[in-house]
C-alpha cells in the first residue's frame, strides 16, 4: 500500500490538473519522468510551462493571534534544494482540508524552498485556480479563433 504522503501527493497534482484544465490550460502528459510534475500551455500566449505541484499545508511556528496559522508550500527537490528554473516556471499549491473542496494556487517559481502567506492574504498573493469548470471560458476562445 502506498505511503500517506505519496497518496497525497498524487491526489494534489491530480487536482491542479483539473484545475488547469478547468481555467483553459492543455495539460500534457509525459512518458518519461521529469523533474517537473506537468508540463502546460497557457491558454492566453501559447507558450508551454513547466510545474511543480505540492500541497499546501498550514505553518503550526506561525499562528496567528486569531488562531489561524499561515500557510506554507515547501518548494524543495529530493536533494533538499529549491527549484531553479530548469525545474519548473511554475509551482501550484494544492490546499485540501479534511473534508473541503480543494483550493488550488499557482505562482511563479522565485527558487525559493518555501513559500507563505496568512490565509487570509492567499487569493491575493497567489492566483487562485478555480476547479469548477466554466464552460464559457471555453465559447470564448472557440469564437475566438
Amino acid at each position: 500500500m502506498a505511503h500517506i504522503s505519496e497518496r497525497t501527493g498524487k491526489y494534489s497534482e491530480l487536482i491542479a490538473r483539473a484545475a488547469l484544465l478547468a481555467n483553459g490550460w492543455t495539460v500534457h502528459t509525459s512518458e518519461t519522468d521529469e523533474s517537473y510534475d506537468i508540463l502546460a500551455t497557457d491558454p492566453v500566449n501559447g507558450e508551454h510551462v513547466k510545474i511543480q505541484v505540492k500541497t499546501v499545508r498550514r505553518r503550526s511556528d506561525r499562528e496567528r493571534n486569531d488562531g489561524t496559522a499561515d500557510l506554507v508550500v515547501y518548494a524543495r527537490k529530493g536533494n533538499g534544494t529549491a527549484y531553479d528554473r530548469a525545474d519548473a516556471d511554475y509551482v501550484v499549491g494544492v490546499w485540501a482540508e479534511n473534508g473541503e473542496v480543494p483550493r488550488v494556487f499557482m505562482f511563479e517559481n522565485r527558487m525559493l524552498s518555501e513559500y507563505w502567506c496568512s490565509e487570509a492574504r492567499a487569493a491575493e498573493r497567489w492566483i487562485e485556480l478555480p476547479i469548477a469548470l466554466d464552460r464559457t471560458l471555453f465559447d470564448e476562445v472557440s469564437i475566438a479563433a
